[in-house]
């Protein structure tokens, strides 16, 4: 293998490396529990996230998992209020 070449592919491998180091060390900072009510069923679930918006959207995902199947059931619930939104974070 040319040198030029080989260090390429070192150069690659520690880019690669590092930002796997970078990403594992990067953690949530927002912790959520959102209840939901839907279609006569009632859901709790808690989720964590980088921003307050994606932890209260993985918890209602998370719930509505919980209450439906299928798409159009999927859709109403995610565009169902939550009726309890506790901030779990520190």
């Amino acid at each position: 293998m040319p040198v030029p070449l080989r260090i390429a592919v070192i150069l690659l491998v520690v880019a690669a490396l590092g930002y796997i180091f970078f990403a594992s060390f990067h953690t949530a900072v927002y912790h959520v529990e959102v209840c939901v009510r839907y279609n006569g069923g009632d859901a709790c679930r808690e989720a964590a996230g980088r921003t307050h918006a994606e932890a209260l959207r993985g918890a209602h995902d998370n719930a509505c998992a919980q209450l439906t199947s299928g798409v159009t059931g999927t859709i109403g619930c995610q565009n169902t209020p939550a009726y309890k939104v506790v901030d779990l974070s520190h």
